[in-house]
Formats: structure tokens, sequence, C-alpha cells
């Protein structure tokens, strides 16, 4: 029997879900990208995380995050390339606790602007 996946710790939902090529028919071949991949692209590209410190920021090994950007990269490059749609929902995830006990998060795009992480969420970062 394959044991359960982990849920990683997610900071906050996307603003946006849906991204559309200007220019797709209305036929446009959609790809769906998890909530965790969304997370995994924002910490890494965005705020500048090494994969070390994304997986200790979303709970898993760094290995899982490797594997993580990998598919992520895929697909935005399928999308761009391709002109195909991306929806971001779904996937293995808990959100931040908001004011939870344990670490406290540091992320920018959290929730609450100061959020305690669940099972902790390593040091604070001032990005």
């Amino acid at each position: 029997m394959p044991r359960p996946k982990k849920f990683r710790r997610v900071c906050s939902l996307p603003r946006v879900k849906n991204f559309i090529p200007a220019e797709a028919s209305g036929t446009a071949e959609t790809v769906t990208m998890s909530v965790e991949e969304y997370e995994v692209i924002r910490l890494m590209d965005l705020d500048d995380f090494n994969q070390d410190e994304t997986a200790e920021r979303i709970g898993v090994a760094r290995s899982t995050v490797q594997r993580i950007y990998d598919g992520a990269r895929k697909k935005i490059a399928d999308c761009i390339v391709n002109g195909k749609s991306l929806r971001i929902e779904g996937g293995n995830y808990r959100l931040c606790a908001g004011e939870a006990e344990g670490e406290m998060c540091g992320c920018r795009n959290c929730r609450r602007r100061r959020c305690f992480c669940v099972n902790g969420g390593g040091e604070q970062k001032d990005r």
C-alpha cells in the first residue's frame, strides 16, 4: 500500500487563477497547475528562495521541491510556446493557519501578513 501524500503548506491562494493567451481561439487547450506548483514557483522565482528554503517553507523534502518545480516549469513553457491557457487549482495542500501555534511564516504574501504556520515554518525571512 502506498504511503499517503503529505499536505504541502501554502501561504495564500493565487489572486488570479486563469491565464488565457490574448490571441487564443475559443478552443484553446488548458493546462492545469496545482496550487503547490504555483507556491514553489512563487517562492523560488519571485521571492528568490533556494530549494532548501522552499522545502522547509512548504514542509517537504528538497527532492520533492525539485520535482514540483520541474513539472511547473514544463507546464508554464507548454502554455507560452503552444498558446495554451493555464488554470491554477487543486493539489495536496493546506493554507497557513493564520495565527495557530507554530513558527512565524514571514511570507509577504500571506493571507494575514503575519501568519503562524502549523508544524513549524522555519526562520522568518525579510524579502
